[in-house]
This record gives structure tokens, C-alpha cells and sequence, in this order.
């Protein structure tokens, strides 16, 4: 008994996760900012920066997560899902701040009404990745993991809804676009912002896992 008492117990993983994911909705929220304010170059700076500051924010508290994982003996959930769950978070910044770096190193010149679509349905993936996460602490309660499992559902119709426009987008851009540099511009901006969905959708399938061993 003693010895259990003295093991490192828990940490403060579900605090850790709500902060990284009130990241992920700073970086979309700029990145949001950064397609609206496109034409303003020193706009754009500012909100490109803005995302690099909550990527990096992300990538901090990711390995304060890992290191963590390392020092607690017995932990809130299960190890390995603890150690997926914030670094596939992670790859959600990540994709938001490489989407806004592609931007910048292909010389993109204007925004599309795809790229507007896909920004939109990405932020609401990300919200909705916050929301899910902020649950996890009291899924043992049956209506919070029932809130759960709904908000991950709601994720998975948005990422549907992000293939559709994916589609759409991709066929007039082959249809419509005269100029080769532009097609393969456009085809890598829409790639990543319709990975970002996919992304919060493993997320979201994580998430679903814990509630499902855990509630």
C-alpha cells in the first residue's frame, strides 16, 4: 500500500489536452484570419505569425504531455492512448501552420472560394476537436459521454462535408484553371486544407475509443 502511495499518479493530462486543443482553434481562427485578409500583405504577415505562435505553442505542450507520460506511473486513461491522442492533435497544427507556409513559399496571389469553404469547415473540425476534448475529464458521467460520442459524429459530417467541396474543388480547378502553376498551387493549398479534416477526424476517433473503454 505504501508503495502505491508513493507512485507518481495521473499528471494533469486532461488539463494538458484542453490547453492544446485551445491552440488549435488559435492557429485556425488565424489562419481564418490570414485567407479573409489576404490581399493586405502586412495582414497576412501578422496572421501567418499568429499561427506559427500557436503551433509552437502546441508543439510545447505536446512534449510536456510526453514527458509527463514518462514520469506518471499510473495514469487517467490508457498510456498509449494518452501518448496518440496529443500527437495526432499535434498533427492538426501542424497542418494549419504547413498550410499557411505553402501559401507563402508557392507565391499564392489570391484566394479562392474553395479555399474560403475548406478554412470554414476546418475551423468548425478544430472547434468541435476543443469541444470533444473538454468532455473527457467527466466521461464517467453518462450524459457527458453520450455529449461526446455526438460531437464526434458532428466532426465526421463535417469531414464529409470537406470531401465534398475537396471534389467540387479539384474538377473546376482542372476544368477552369489555364494555367498549369496555378492548377498545381491550388491542388496542394485544397490537399492540406481537406487533410486538416481528416486529421481532426482520427481525432475524433480517438476520442470515440476513450469514451467507449472508459465511460
Amino acid at each position: 500500500m505504501l508503495f502505491a502511495k508513493l507512485l507518481p499518479r495521473e499528471g494533469n493530462f486532461f488539463e494538458m489536452f484542453n490547453q492544446h486543443a485551445d491552440r488549435i482553434v488559435e492557429a485556425a481562427h488565424a489562419f481564418s484570419r490570414l485567407v479573409a485578409n489576404y490581399a493586405d500583405p502586412m495582414a497576412r504577415d501578422k496572421y501567418n505569425q499568429e499561427v506559427d505562435n500557436a503551433e509552437r505553442a502546441a508543439d510545447r505542450i505536446t512534449h510536456d504531455v510526453n514527458k509527463a507520460l514518462h514520469k506518471t506511473f499510473i495514469t487517467p486513461i490508457d498510456r498509449e492512448q494518452i501518448h496518440g491522442l496529443i500527437n495526432t492533435m499535434d498533427d492538426v497544427a501542424d497542418l494549419i501552420q504547413d498550410s499557411a507556409e505553402t501559401m507563402a513559399l508557392y507565391d499564392v496571389h489570391h484566394m479562392t472560394e474553395e479555399i474560403t469553404r475548406l478554412t470554414d469547415l476546418s475551423v468548425k473540425c478544430c472547434e468541435r476537436v476543443r469541444d470533444a476534448v473538454r468532455l473527457l475529464a467527466r466521461i464517467a458521467e453518462a450524459d457527458t459521454a453520450e455529449a461526446a460520442l455526438k460531437t464526434c459524429e458532428e466532426i465526421d459530417r463535417l469531414e464529409s462535408d470537406a470531401d465534398r467541396v475537396m471534389r467540387t474543388a479539384m474538377s473546376k480547378l482542372f476544368r477552369e484553371e489555364p494555367d498549369v502553376r496555378e492548377v498545381i498551387k491550388l491542388k496542394a493549398i485544397y490537399e492540406l486544407l481537406e487533410t486538416i479534416t481528416d486529421k481532426c477526424e482520427d481525432v475524433a476517433n480517438l476520442v470515440e475509443g476513450i469514451v467507449l473503454e472508459n465511460s
